[in-house]
């Protein structure tokens, strides 16, 4: 970040026709424009990316031939360039997601085709990744014969405490929550949620006792209750993100929560577009307010700027990132960029301010 006008950003992809990795680019938010956009590093799908909270390492799954895993990187706060610190796979496809706790002692991966969650210990002194300290094989399947035909792990992300780590398995329509230890994980609570919705994933209100999990295969927003007395979740509500007369293919996709807990984001592969809802500050239930188009083709993954005055969005086909400004007071999007070029984008970071 430079001037305060100006925030580095970070895109993870599939490393497909002309992608090369992790792209870096610029937020200029007095200009209200993405720029300089370029390549930050060579590796095989760094799908999905998280960066420490002091900045200094970048954590992105990687593939490695027919193995998987993550990779750290350290982060030239100044001009985003990264540098490959190591990385640990297992053998098996890669991960599909990755988290990082706040003094970076711990990174957990979700891994969608095998079914499983892991846990990696970091080297604090130089953000160096360990071999993985913990790995958990989920059991079961689900209704829908050809996407829940067993356990698929789609995300893997610490507790407001950071005591617990909670894993959504869009295989067996749950949501587990294990505590993390020296880190070794330890299943401590589970909801299983409607069958067959396809359970993707989370994000939690700032005042930590509401979440909202993102369904993929039922295109629903489910609000929950969060314990963090025993790291336990309990439904509170359903709400659909796709009009009621849109019945082509629709696929839920990324969830966010503005940081003042007023609105909840979720995107729609297929509908094309993010959804956006109010929350009421004493039920933690949603109200929808509006679609905004994604203006391409399956947004795989948004994220609202440091200001929370923007939101990037990344639609993975159509190869294109897309800016629109935000009201903060109502929530609403506004459509400014749609012409920035990536190819398959998936992630979208900026750094922490």
């Amino acid at each position: 970040m430079t001037a305060n006008s100006k925030f580095i950003g970070y895109i993870g992809t599939y490393t497909k026709g002309d992608s090369k990795g992790i792209y870096t680019f610029t937020l200029d938010t007095e200009a209200a424009k993405i720029m300089d956009v370029k390549a930050a590093a060579n590796l095989g799908n760094p799908t999905y990316l998280t960066i420490s909270h002091d900045n200094r390492y970048l954590y992105s799954v990687i593939k490695e031939g027919e193995s998987g895993g993550v990779a750290a990187y350290s982060i030239n706060g100044q001009t985003g360039e990264l540098k490959l610190l190591n990385s640990q796979v297992l053998e098996g496809a890669s991960p599909c997601h990755v988290s990082v706790d706040s003094e970076h002692g711990n990174v957990v991966t979700a891994n969608y085709h095998k079914g499983t969650v892991e846990s990696y210990l970091v080297n604090k002194e130089n953000g160096t990744v360990h071999p993985a300290s913990s790995i958990i094989e989920h059991k079961g399947s689900g209704p829908n014969k050809e996407r829940q035909e067993k356990p698929h792990v789609h995300y893997a992300g610490f507790t407001p405490d950071e005591k617990y780590v909670a894993v959504i398995d869009l295989g067996i329509d749950k949501l587990i929550t294990y505590e993390v230890n020296n880190g070794t994980l330890t299943e401590v609570s589970s909801l299983s949620v409607k069958p067959g919705s396809g359970p993707r994933h989370l994000d939690f209100h700032p005042n930590g006792r509401y979440a909202y999990l993102m369904t993929e295969l039922s295109s629903e927003v489910i609000a929950l209750t969060y314990k963090a007395e025993d790291g336990s979740f309990t439904e509170l509500q359903y709400i659909s993100t796709i009009p009621k007369d849109f019945i082509e293919n629709n696929q839920g996709s990324a969830i966010h929560v503005s940081s003042d807990g007023r609105f909840v984001y979720a995107a729609n592969r297929g509908h094309n577009s993010i959804a956006v809802f109010s929350v009421n500050q004493d039920s933690g239930e949603l109200t929808f307010i509006e679609h905004t188009s994604t203006e391409g083709d399956w947004p795989r993954d948004f994220m609202l700027d440091p200001t929370e005055k923007f939101l990037v969005a990344s639609n993975q086909e159509s190869g294109n990132l897309v800016l629109f400004s935000r009201d903060e007071s109502t929530g609403k999007l506004t459509l400014l960029q749609s012409d920035v070029f990536v190819p398959y984008p998936v992630c979208v970071k900026f750094l922490n301010v």
